[in-house]
């Protein structure tokens, strides 16, 4: 080999260095929460799957995975019981439109697997009472995207919550209205969205945007080694599915989006040293616009070997989103305190 042929070779790895560095930088020591950037506050030091308040002034949470509901006032930092009753655990709660919370959690407790991904379905708690809640006599396989504008929300459902009606690997989203007749809410106008059938596609849904005309959704993506997940669309009007993100070895699960409906925030593992699934994300911006390359990255948890973020909400206003603190090694939804990140 000549000088320059050396020289060129030396220049190909320190480059090759360079951008391997650029992509996984190397691990911090401690833990993310002791070094937070400036524009991420911890509201909480327990909790997980936060939501915001249609006015934006309330985050509620779940204090655990099969817990009670709390809800945090962001102008003084009053933490509230929201479940002050019996009931065997919740997994998700989120607000109406008009101010009232939707729960999801399961009649009884029989176990993690079952419970969880065969007996949830929602119910409503009115603002304002403690309960107990209203059930919509609607199964859910994990959550909801709710309308920011009208009583309408979109749930799916698969073969363990609805053995009856899907084969085995098979899935859907449907859409309906919440309505009251005499106080009382119940579900309405259901209609099928989307239909899919694994390895290739688990469906879930997550938010509307264009004045509800369309909705955001996540095709979970089993492969031989692990589980990833992709970004979607449907026209709701036509059924018209459109991919924002697959990447053929990134996990992508598109989660909260923005009030405008341009952009959404997405779990990704693009990034991490040790790509794993949904056990090694972080959080990153994406523009929603098909095979979308606008992805920016917001949080940093993951350069802390264990640690990594979820289930971002945004804001009403748009400036500010909230998520939780995760840890690789435990199931997906599990948290361990709610943050505020505030935009730039």
């Amino acid at each position: 080999m000549t000088a320059f042929a050396r020289s060129l070779a030396l220049l190909g790895a320190l480059l090759m260095a360079t951008s391997a560095t650029a992509q996984s930088p190397a691990p911090r020591s401690g833990a993310p929460e002791d070094n937070l950037p400036a524009n991420i506050t911890q509201l909480t030091w327990f909790g997980e799957r936060p939501s915001w308040s249609p006015d934006g002034k309330r985050i509620a949470f779940m204090s655990k995975s099969f817990g009670d509901a709390f809800e945090i006032d962001l102008a003084n930092r009053h933490i509230r019981l929201l479940t002050h009753y019996p009931h065997p655990g919740y997994l998700r709660v989120q607000y109406l439109p008009n101010g009232d919370y939707l729960l999801i959690g399961a009649r009884k407790f029989e176990d993690i697997e079952n419970t969880r991904f065969s007996d949830q379905e929602f119910w409503v708690l009115k603002a304002g009472t403690s309960g107990p809640p209203i059930p919509l006599n609607q199964k859910v396989s994990e959550g909801v995207a709710i309308s920011r504008k009208a009583l309408k929300i979109a749930w799916a459902e698969d073969s363990r919550t609805t053995p009856s009606t899907f084969a085995p690997n098979e899935s859907a989203i449907y859409t309906g209205d919440i309505v009251y007749e005499n106080g009382q809410p119940r579900l309405v106008n259901k209609r099928m969205a989307v239909r899919a059938k694994g390895p290739d596609c688990h469906l879930e849904a997550q938010d509307f945007r264009n004045d509800d005309t369309e909705l955001t959704y996540v095709c979970y993506r089993q492969t031989p080694t692990v589980l990833l997940a992709d970004a979607y669309g449907v026209d709701l009007r036509t059924g018209k599915t459109t991919v924002y993100r697959r990447i053929e070895n990134e996990y992508n699960e598109i989660e909260g989006i923005f009030p405008d409906g341009r952009y959404a925030l997405v779990e990704s593992s693009r990034e991490q040293a040790n790509p794993n699934g949904s056990k090694t994300i972080d959080l990153w911006r994406l523009r929603l616009e098909p095979n979308s390359t606008d992805f920016v990255r917001m949080t940093r948890f993951g350069e802390y070997p264990g640690y990594k973020t979820s289930n971002p909400v945004v804001s009403p206003d748009g400036r500010m989103f909230a998520f939780q603190e995760g840890r690789s090694a435990d199931a997906a939804g599990v948290g361990y305190g709610i943050f505020v990140f505030k935009m730039k």
